[in-house]
């Protein structure tokens, strides 16, 4: 099943944010082979976790990690802004209506369906959160699972060849894709939005919900790259 889980609650699921962030360690530290910090618990962890970031998750029927992602909106700290403006033109994506995705993670043990469900999952997001448009940076490995699901972003911009290419991604979320990504994933969009309302239900608005609330409000036009 899936879990929306903001940072600051992340406490109550020890055994999902144990295995996920040693998941991450695994994926883009060891099979990867990416200069990310891993620390004595064995965490892959930066400073975008400390964000309050909404993670979209996986969880096994043992209560592991089967998969994640983590969401920020582009309004606050972002890793494409800080570390990736050479593969946008120096152009900063912020809007209230993009949020970034960074961290797409599959553990070994992931069934085939997990990638797509979690794109699904996003996209319930991005629809009870009023976003427009996801943003996210990739590397060359993620093309064919992002076609294969079903749900390939816009390229705004790329550097590197072959196996070291990393592109900066916008991806939108319409009815064809999320048809297309539920029939990837096996589930129904109904079993997203069950989920993401008992996440929602249980728990009170959190400091990123009210953020994404009054940026929205106080949006001047439905979307702005800032130079």
């Amino acid at each position: 099943m899936i879990r929306y889980i903001y940072a600051e609650d992340l406490h109550a699921f020890p055994t999902l944010a144990h295995t996920m962030f040693l998941d991450r360690a695994d994926q883009f530290k060891t099979r990867l082979g990416w200069e990310v910090s891993v620390d004595e618990q064995g965490y892959e962890r930066d400073e975008y976790d400390d964000q309050n970031p909404l993670y979209v998750i996986w969880e096994n029927a043992d209560g592991t990690h089967g998969g994640s992602m983590r969401l920020l909106p582009t309004v606050g700290q972002t890793m494409v802004n800080d570390h990736f403006l050479h593969l946008t033109d120096g152009v900063r994506i912020e809007s209230p209506f993009i949020w970034e995705c960074t961290r797409f993670c599959l553990s070994r043990e992931a069934t085939p369906g997990v990638a797509a469900a979690l794109m699904l999952a996003g996209g319930e997001v991005m629809k009870e959160f009023d976003i427009e448009h996801f943003v996210g940076v990739f590397d060359a490995r993620m093309v064919r699972i992002y076609r294969r699901i079903g749900s390939s972003p816009e390229i705004l911009g790329s550097q590197g060849e072959g196996r070291e290419r990393i592109s900066v991604g916008l991806w939108e979320f319409s009815g064809e894709a999320q048809a297309s990504v539920a029939k990837s994933a096996g589930i129904t969009p109904e079993m997203t939005r069950r989920w993401f309302e008992r996440s929602f239900n249980a728990t009170e608005p959190t400091p990123m919900m009210d953020l994404a609330v009054q940026t929205i409000a106080a949006a001047a036009a439905p979307m702005s790259l800032a130079a």
